[in-house]
């Protein structure tokens, strides 16, 4: 369920911000985030898609909005696909498990908190401005859109990743609601705890909110209209998951009833094979031959002209 078509920029501001300060600190574990091999072979295989098939090369000054926990932009430097580093996002708390995982991997860089749409950054400052599951939480995109322009250098490039279709999205309730009415079984196969929570907790931590966290589901058409409005050219858009999708909101679902250090070793890595393996059938025999409305998630790249 989105945000209220009546919630104002403050409050989802707000919603946002607490939301993800109160999840940063087991983000990475409940979506089953890789900084590794695996995670960096996903991240290049999405900004090649974005790109039409071919990976742009090398950005030396990058800009990234909601960077979260830095799936996207960490796994990117540590190909040596960026060079400098700038992470953005409104939350404190994620912005601080980025920095812990940086300096694990030994990525330098800024970190500064801040809104997509009043960006604190010079004119022509940066050669690419990328996100990944962003877009859907931004309340006005057509400002934030403007921000990405001016602080792109000429001939510089937006690529955003994992935003939700509008289709993906109803499709993505069926598996939820499968895996919500077969959860108890799970549980007991696995031996694993159910998850409870009492109503203090529930208006402490993360749950009472992500219903309110997302603002948009984008229709490919929609999404393609975006960058042209600020002066952006040469735009695309692209799908990608579909069995992926499916597949994988059905083990979340079930996951998400349980306590997490009660469920097996074993279970979490048959699900995340599983996951990887359903990917790529998306891969090699979906997403070549069928339109982007029908994908879960979408990815868009734009250039400033030169």
């Amino acid at each position: 369920m989105p945000a209220s078509p009546t919630a104002t920029p403050e409050h989802i501001k707000d919603v946002n911000t607490r939301y993800h300060d109160a999840a940063a600190g087991s983000y990475d574990a409940k979506w089953g985030i890789d900084f590794g091999a695996v995670g960096q072979e996903q991240v290049a295989a999405k900004v090649k898609k974005a790109f039409g098939g071919e990976l742009p090369g090398r950005f030396e000054d990058a800009l990234e909005i909601g960077s979260g926990t830095g799936y996207f932009s960490l796994n990117l430097a540590t190909q040596g696909l960026i060079g400098n580093l700038t992470a953005t996002d409104i939350s404190p708390g994620m912005l601080a498990s980025l920095e812990k995982t940086a300096e694990s991997l030994g990525v330098p860089l800024t970190t500064v908190v801040t809104e997509a749409g009043s960006l604190p950054f010079e004119d022509e400052s940066f050669d690419v401005v990328m996100g990944h599951a962003v877009l859907h939480h931004i309340p006005d995109l057509d400002k934030a859109f403007s921000e990405f322009f001016r602080v792109l250098r000429p001939g510089g490039a937006i690529v955003f990743c994992g935003e939700p279709s509008r289709y993906g999205d109803r499709l993505a309730a069926v598996p939820k609601r499968v895996g919500s009415l077969v959860a108890p079984l799970w549980r007991l196969a696995l031996g694993a705890d159910r998850l409870t929570h009492t109503v203090e907790q529930l208006h402490e931590d993360e749950h009472c909110l992500e219903p309110e966290v997302d603002v948009h589901a984008f229709a490919p058409a929609d999404l393609r209209a975006l960058p042209p409005h600020s002066g952006f050219e040469d735009t695309a858009v692209n799908g990608e998951e579909l069995v992926a999708n499916v597949w994988g909101w059905g083990m979340r679902s079930m996951e998400s009833t349980a306590v997490p250090d009660s469920v097996p070793a074993r279970w979490r890595d048959f699900a995340f094979r599983s996951y990887i393996a359903f990917q790529k059938v998306d891969v090699a025999v979906l997403e070549p031959h069928l339109p982007a409305e029908l994908f879960y998630n979408l990815l868009l790249s734009a250039r400033k002209p030169a």
